[in-house]
């Protein structure tokens, strides 16, 4: 049977899926509950230093985007960190360490970017007997515009800054968590590194309007009137942080650092995907608040079943697996061709394929044979573009198929050589080799 235990930068946990720092963290009722379901870690709400507490809205917090079925597929929020006291978070964490000491707690931190805030926070979490730090860098509300959350995480200088001072003044390992809201995730995930950071988490909460009242004439969620930006996450958000993950595992500047993924993941799959781009455990939040904390039996039986079939012994047998194949797009191979293939037998004749391909695309499928409705691709102006797979309601019903080496694309006429050939050495680029396509092989660079 599978190995699912993980150790993380020295945080062990009897599985790789933690809580993400957020209300299902706020308290020790909550966390109580989610270690009782089988989570393997929790990332306590985010802390802030002692004195009055944070103050958050007595509203609606949050917005959603759904699907067709109302199935939940985005979440905006607009709550801040905790609202409790200071010492209330820091007895709670003590007791839940104490009675689960096989689970990995990590304690979410965001105070003033000023020194002697955080030399003078850490002792008070250290003693509480917690694995970890997460520092705040990405909350893009409420507190940004006190210059903490991601005011902090968009400016690599601080980042760099802030970490070395809790490198300086804790023992315990720290993780830098990341603010998607930047141009460029690789520059602060190098700051992170420069300051010493022993990991980095991400991502945080996206800057988003999810939706305008068309009655009240404001944002949702709507506070007496008035809305605002929040931070937005859910399934919708997963596509963004894969990729970010995967800028920070394969650049040579970041490469090895290790990585708490987060953002949408919500099956065994979603995390598998983290981990394959380079992730070493992932953090969950809106499944969670979604489906509550059994949906994590689930992902441990998921994954573990998933790792049985596959032959992966343990997660190690295939974190990172997939980095070495994320690529620029100036290295993919220009001489792989491949055509959709429709499966009559699986067809519903319900011509999303063909409307789409029609009216958006190359007109490469056909509506109709012999005066009778009939969906079938027609080679010569098929490009491959896959559209068709992805409008299709019926799963397997196309799919598509690489040409043969020695066979002729009918759309072009040329001969399929199975030689690599990328832009760099395409006739068209202007600053390519002058080499005719095909007639020489350009291997990527090293990651």
């Amino acid at each position: 049977m599978a190995d699912l235990r993980n150790n993380f930068v020295g945080i062990k946990s009897p599985n790789p899926f933690w809580l993400a720092s957020a209300p299902p963290t706020d308290k020790a009722y909550n966390v109580e509950r989610a270690f009782r379901a089988g989570w393997g870690g929790v990332v306590w709400k985010t802390l802030g230093e002692e004195g009055p507490p944070v103050v958050n809205v007595n509203g609606p917090r949050y917005g959603a985007i759904w699907g067709a079925d109302r199935r939940l597929l985005g979440l905006n929020n607009i709550e801040l960190i905790t609202d409790r006291q200071l010492q209330i978070n820091l007895q709670e964490m003590k007791q839940i360490k104490m009675a689960w000491p096989d689970r990995a707690l990590v304690a979410s931190i965001m105070v003033p970017c000023v020194e002697e805030a955080w030399k003078a926070i850490l002792p008070l979490v250290e003693e509480t007997g917690a694995d970890g730090i997460e520092l705040n860098f990405g909350c893009p509300h409420g507190m940004s515009e006190r210059g903490m959350g991601a005011a902090v995480g968009q400016v690599p200088e601080y980042i760099e800054m802030v970490v070395r001072w809790c490198k300086q003044y804790t023992r315990m390992p720290v993780i830098t968590k990341l603010t998607p809201n930047v141009t460029d995730i690789r520059k602060p995930a190098r700051a992170a590194k420069a300051g010493g950071t022993d990991a980095v988490s991400l991502i945080n909460t996206i800057n988003s309007i999810v939706s305008v009242d068309l009655d009240l004439f404001a944002p949702t969620p709507t506070v007496g009137g008035k809305g605002t930006h929040g931070g937005y996450c859910g399934p919708a958000v997963k596509p963004i942080a894969l990729h970010m993950v995967a800028d920070i595992a394969r650049d040579p500047d970041t490469y090895g650092l290790p990585i708490s993924g987060i953002g949408g993941v919500t099956t065994w799959r979603d995390a598998a995907e983290f981990m394959a781009l380079g992730a070493g455990n992932v953090q969950v939040c809106t499944a969670a608040m979604t489906y509550g904390f059994k949906i994590v039996e689930e992902m441990i039986s998921g994954l573990s079943q998933w790792m049985d079939e596959k032959g992966h012994a343990d997660l190690e047998a295939f974190t990172g697996r997939a980095v070495r194949n994320v690529t620029d797009w100036q290295y993919l191979d220009l001489e792989y061709i491949a055509k959709a293939k429709i499966d009559q037998d699986l067809c519903i004749k319900c011509g999303r394929c063909h409307i789409a391909c029609e009216d958006t695309s190359h007109q490469a499928i056909t509506k109709e044979k012999d005066g009778r409705r009939y969906f079938e691709v027609k080679n010569e102006e098929c490009v491959g573009c896959n559209l068709c797979v992805n409008v299709c309601p019926v799963e397997d019903c196309i799919t598509m198929e690489a040409l043969p080496v020695g066979s002729v694309d009918e759309r072009t006429g040329r001969v399929v050589t199975g030689r690599y050939a990328n832009w760099t050495t395409h006739p068209n680029n202007p600053s390519a080799a002058q080499t005719p396509m095909g007639d020489i092989s350009v291997v990527e660079p090293a990651q």
